[in-house]
Order: structure tokens, then sequence, then C-alpha cells
């Protein structure tokens, strides 16, 4: 009779989704994930499988997280402008008691060049993040937030790429105040 798990799986699949945030793949050992995880070295294997294999399904988690937050964030905002903000915000400011910058933007940088999977992921996200901006740059456009005199697929390219820019900041010494700045006037450009 098979046993059944003594743990909660997202609980512990979150720790490790953590755990990689903060230190990335490479730094990460299995000792390490052990520890932090709280479950047998044997329980995380039947599990999660292998190193690399928890590694994919804590970036699910993460985009599954994020979006789910973001999604909410967007939908309680009014117009273009204050959805946009929120998403600025919330990648600049971070969620409350969460490492700095992105998982998956760490993981691109880290690992996408050398590692199919990983790219594959995260090439996934970018082009949802893509589309999301894209709607929300229409929905500016359609109200007269923003303006249209440059296409929304290409708005939404530099806007995507100014918020990755930011999670990647947010992992520096850079001062919040700068990041917000830089925001605003993305926000401005959109404007017109």
């Amino acid at each position: 009779m098979a046993r059944s798990k003594e743990f909660d799986e997202n609980a512990v699949l979150d720790k490790a989704m953590r755990l990689f945030w903060e230190q990335g793949y490479e730094k990460t050992s299995m000792t390490d994930l052990v520890e932090f995880m709280g479950i047998h070295r044997r329980s995380l294997y039947d599990t999660f499988g292998d190193k690399h294999t928890l590694y994919l399904k804590a970036m699910d988690r993460f985009n599954e997280k994020i979006n789910a937050a973001l999604a909410a964030g967007v939908k309680r905002s009014k117009t273009a402008k204050e959805a946009l903000l929120f998403i600025f915000n919330f990648m600049i400011d971070g969620q409350a008691d969460s490492p700095p910058g992105c998982l998956m933007v760490n993981s691109a940088v880290e690992l996408a060049a050398r590692d199919a999977d990983v790219d594959l992921k995260f090439t996934k996200m970018f082009t949802v993040a893509e589309q999301q901006l894209k709607e929300i740059i229409l929905w500016g456009q359609r109200d007269g937030e923003f303006s249209s005199d440059y296409d929304a697929d290409e708005l939404a390219e530099y806007v995507h790429n100014v918020w990755v820019g930011l999670r990647v900041m947010t992992r520096t010494s850079v001062a919040k105040e700068k990041l917000h700045r830089i925001a605003n006037t993305s926000i401005k450009f959109l404007e017109g």
C-alpha cells in the first residue's frame, strides 16, 4: 500500500521557487533544497523528479502566481494608465516578503542561452506578457489615454522591454525612486 504524502506539494514547491529565486539554479544544491523545503531527499525525487525538473516546476509555479496577481490588479484598474502603473509598481516594489527581481528574468539571464527548456518557458511567458500589455495599450488608445501614433504591438514590445529592465534593476542597489521615474516616463511616452 502506497504511503500518502506528508506534505503539501504546493507549499514545498513554493519553498523551492523562493530558494531558486534568491540563489539561482547553479548556486542551489539538492542539499539546500532538501533542507529549505523540509522534506526528505527521496520524497523530493519521487514528487518532483531531479533538480532540473523541480526548477521547471518552480518556474511554472512562479508564472501562475505572478499572472494571477497581475490579472487581479489589472482587472481592478479603472483606466489603462492605472493598469500599467499597477504592473510597473508591482514589479518595482514587489510583494511583501518576496525576493527582489523576477525568477523568470533571472532564469533567462542565467540559463536561457544553454538550456532549451528554460528558454522555451521564458519565451512563452514573455509572449503572454507582451499580449497582455498590448491589450492594455489598445484599451488606452481606444479611450484616448494613449497616443495612436504607434502600433500597439510595437508599443507592447517597448513597454515589455522596460518592464524586464525594471525587473533586473530591482535586484541592484538602484533607488526605487529612479525605477518609478523610468516607469512614469514610459507612461508619458505612451500618452504622446
